[in-house]
């Protein structure tokens, strides 16, 4: 169903598809994650924290978090001393990935220059 379709049927946009798809991925962090996460396949924490740069830990542990918990990101955990645990995407994710290339496709014909 179109957006348009839904006009008129639902209340609030959060309420529809897009809203929902919008709640998965809205953020500062999460497409960043998710780019990284299908660019490298399994991370661990810390590597995306290098690899991102600006975000503090607390920000990176709670939108991993927020991803898990929408199915979008997988957290394995490793028995041992120190603790590893890598991330990686799920097939859900992997679902994102070509409407995620279209934003960048987009980025690359209507950036400034």
């Amino acid at each position: 169903m179109s957006m348009a379709e839904y006009k008129g049927k639902v209340k609030h946009i959060q309420d529809t598809p897009f809203g929902y798809t919008m709640s998965v991925i809205s953020g500062k962090w999460k497409m960043v994650i998710i780019y990284l996460l299908a660019e490298n396949q399994l991370v661990r924490f810390n590597d995306l924290k290098r690899q991102i740069g600006a975000i503090t830990y607390k920000t990176l542990s709670s939108q991993l978090k927020e991803l898990e918990a929408d199915g979008l990101v997988k957290r394995e955990e490793y028995p041992q001393i120190p603790p590893k645990v890598e991330y990686s995407l799920t097939d859900k994710a992997k679902t994102l990935l070509p409407i995620l290339e279209g934003l960048c496709e987009w980025g690359v014909k209507n950036q400034p220059s």
